[in-house]
Formats: structure tokens, sequence, C-alpha cells
């Protein structure tokens, strides 16, 4: 964490303790500080997901951070689901230093599982944003992140990536770049090792990728 941004995760972690205090135990808030992604959770209050400190960042706010810097955007109240079934509604609100550089995270989750059951009376309290659904995972380790994104990519070939032609592995690295995936350490070994090839040649399919790219905004 940079000095400059200390200020910035004491407000956010005061916040937090502020949110659950006030929503009480249904409640939850997570603090992640992104100069180390693989151990992002620097605070949390509450206890939903069964995150500890030094858990990794989530799949939904990698995908965020992939693009442009000026791009990225706070998403509010989407409906996540804990490995245990419970329902949550969700926001995520990007932290800034004084540069307006994205430094971290406030993400509030909220079980709405019992409100469900209720019905009507609140149907407005639970509805989601824009009617729309997004995929958020919670890992307890920074392998299961990257586990998880390749799992899901895969997932979309239906066949064994020992069979998959070239074009299909330079999709799926194409893919896991757009998911923001190889923002992690370790991710270029691990996409490689299930593909079947060197890190080299992911690095040079990311190369491909990124020239094109870069070619296609011109």
């Amino acid at each position: 964490m940079k000095e400059s941004a200390k200020p910035v995760f004491d407000l956010a972690s005061r916040t937090a303790d502020m949110l659950v205090s006030m929503f009480g135990k249904r409640c939850e808030v997570a603090v992640h500080d992104f100069s180390s992604l693989k151990n992002s959770l620097v605070y949390i209050a509450g206890d939903l997901t069964g995150r500890q400190i030094g858990s990794p960042i989530t799949d939904l706010v990698l995908n965020e951070l992939a693009k442009k810097k000026d791009k990225v955007d706070d998403i509010p109240n989407y409906r996540t689901q804990t490995k245990n079934g419970a329902i949550l509604k969700s926001s995520t609100i990007f932290l800034r230093d004084g540069e307006n550089h994205v430094v971290g995270a406030l993400c509030i989750n909220y079980d709405i599982s019992l409100f469900m059951q209720f019905g009507g009376e609140i149907e407005d309290f639970i509805s989601i944003h824009s009617g729309e659904t997004k995929e958020e995972n919670f890992y307890s380790s920074v392998q299961d992140v990257i586990h998880g994104m390749v799992e899901q990519v895969l997932n979309g070939f239906k066949k064994s990536p020992s069979i998959m032609q070239l074009e299909e592995k330079v999709e799926c690295v194409r893919q896991l770049e757009e998911k923001g995936a190889f923002l992690i350490k370790g991710a270029t070994d691990y996409v490689a090792n299930v593909l079947g090839v060197s890190k080299f040649t992911v690095y040079n399919y990311l190369q491909k990728i990124r020239t094109e790219s870069e070619f296609q905004k011109q």
C-alpha cells in the first residue's frame, strides 16, 4: 500500500465498520488494496462469504480492472451467491487516490435470502440494478481465482484442451485477457500448463492479441 493511499483505506475501513454496525449481521463489507491482487483483501467487516484477510480479488472486479483505467466504473446493486447458497445484493465502489488512480475497492454484500421469502412487500428493496445478473465468485486463494476463470472459459469450448486447435487456444487466451486473468501473477504459467503449451507460447499469444487490439483502436 502506498503511503499516499493510506487515508483512502483508513476511511474505507471505518466506513465498512459503520455499515455493518448499521445494517447488522446480514451485511458484509470488504476492502481491497489493488497493490497486490493475489491477497488484496486488507479489511473485512461482517462474515457472509467466509473470506479472511489476505484472500484474493474476485473475478468480477478483475473483469472491470481489465478495462482502460478511465473506463473503470463502480458496479452498483447486482446479485451474487455464496457457496452455501445465500443470495446477496452487492455493490462495488472503486477507491481512487488524490491523482484519481484506482487503488482499491469497497465491496458491500447484503444477505437478502430471508427477505426474498417475504415476497411482494419488499420487491422494490431486492430489485437488481437494470435487470442484469452479474457473476462473481468469492475465493480463498489466488490459485482458486485463476482456476475458476480458466474453467469458465474452457467450458465454452466443450472439448479437452489437448484436442483444441491453435485458433481455439488463442481465443481462450483472448477471453482470459479480456476477463483480466493475466493481471494475477502466475496466471501465465497455469494457463500454459492447462493448454499444453509453453509459457513463452502464451506470451506470444498475448502479444498478438494486444497488438491486434491496439491496431483496432486506431
